[in-house]
C-alpha cells in the first residue's frame, strides 16, 4: 500500500465496499436531545437501522450532532504514521461542517509528532455520497499507482465537477438547523412544496427551485442529471434517502432511462447527516463538467 486513504463515516459508504481497500472510517456521532450524556457513534451503515431511526424522527424525536475533536483524528490516524505511512484524508464539506477544520489540526499534531510522513487533507465541498464518490476515485488512483500527491490533485481538480442535488420530504429538520427560515419551512409543509437544493461551489447549501409533490421532485432531480451528467457509463452515480425507498426507486428508474452509468450506488442516509437533512429525502450525487456547481 503506498499511502493510507481516511474518510469518515459522513461519506456514506458501506464498510463491505471499503474493508478490501483497507479504508478506515473517523466514525461522527449524534444524541438524542432529550438524552445528551447517551451520545451514540455512528460506525457503519450496513448495521444502521433506517427505518427505526427515521420513524423516530417522524414521530418527534430530535437528534443533535457532536463536533469531532482533533484528539479523534490524532488517535484514528496516528498507528499509520507511526509505521512511517502516508496518510490522504478525504473529508466532508468546510462549507457545512466544522470536521474539516478539526481534521486540519490533528494533521499538525500528526505532523509535529511523525514529520517524516506525508499527508494530505482534501475538503471534498461535499456529502454523503458526494464525498463518497471522491473516497472511490482515491482508492481507484492509488490502485493504478498514482503517488498520495498526485491522487490529491486529482481530488482537489475533481471537487468542482461533484453535482448534489436533494429534495425533502419535511423542513421541519433543514429549518432546524438553518439551512431554511421558519416561514419558509411552514408554508412548504402546508402546500406539499418540495423545495430543490444542491451543494454549491463552496460546498454550502442552497435552494435553488421548487416543484409541488415528490413525484415531480424526482423528476426534476433526473432532469438536472440528464442535463448535467458527464460520462455517465464511467462513473458510479450515488443516490441516498432517509428512509425514502419508493422514491428512490423512481429516480433510479428515471436515471437509468436514458443516461445510465457504470453502477447507481443507493443508501439510507447514516444518523448524523440524516438527522439534519430529514425523514424523506432524497438525495443524487454524480459527476459534471468544470461548472456544474454553478448549475
Amino acid at each position: 500500500m503506498s499511502f493510507k486513504i481516511f474518510s469518515d463515516t459522513s461519506c456514506n459508504i458501506p464498510m463491505s465496499r471499503l474493508s478490501d481497500a483497507g479504508v478506515d472510517l473517523i466514525p461522527f456521532s449524534f444524541y438524542d436531545k432529550e438524552n445528551i450524556n447517551d451520545v451514540k457513534n455512528c460506525i457503519d451503515i450496513d448495521s444502521f437501522d433506517g427505518v427505526s431511526f427515521y420513524n423516530s424522527i417522524r414521530q418527534g424525536k430530535v437528534f443533535n450532532t457532536s463536533q469531532i475533536t482533533p484528539q479523534i483524528y490524532y488517535d484514528y490516524m496516528e498507528p499509520a504514521a507511526s509505521e512511517g505511512i502516508d496518510i490522504l484524508y478525504v473529508g466532508m464539506s468546510s462549507g457545512i461542517s466544522g470536521s474539516y477544520n478539526s481534521s486540519l489540526a490533528a494533521m499538525k499534531m500528526l505532523e509535529e509528532d511523525y514529520p517524516n510522513v506525508k499527508y494530505y487533507f482534501h475538503d471534498t465541498k461535499a456529502a454523503s455520497l458526494g464525498e463518497g464518490i471522491a473516497v472511490f476515485k482515491a482508492i481507484e488512483l492509488r490502485e493504478k499507482g498514482y503517488s498520495i500527491e498526485e491522487t490529491y490533485n486529482y481530488l482537489e481538480n475533481m471537487a468542482k465537477n461533484i453535482y448534489q442535488v436533494f429534495t425533502v420530504d419535511d423542513l421541519k429538520s433543514l429549518s432546524r438547523t438553518g439551512r431554511l427560515s421558519n416561514a419558509v419551512a411552514i408554508i412548504g409543509n402546508l402546500l406539499n412544496i418540495k423545495p430543490l437544493l444542491k451543494g454549491n461551489e463552496n460546498g454550502q447549501i442552497v435552494s435553488f427551485d421548487k416543484v409541488r409533490g415528490s413525484k415531480k421532485a424526482m423528476y426534476a432531480l433526473a432532469a438536472k442529471y440528464n442535463e448535467l451528467v458527464v460520462n455517465p457509463e464511467e462513473q458510479i452515480v450515488g443516490i441516498a434517502h432517509a428512509n425514502n425507498p419508493e422514491d428512490t426507486q423512481l429516480l433510479i428508474d428515471l436515471i437509468n432511462k436514458d443516461n445510465p452509468p457504470k453502477e447507481i450506488l443507493s443508501v439510507c442516509y447514516e444518523p448524523v447527516t440524516g438527522s439534519h437533512v430529514g425523514p424523506g429525502t432524497v438525495a443524487l450525487f454524480f459527476l459534471g463538467d468544470d461548472n456544474v456547481r454553478f448549475n
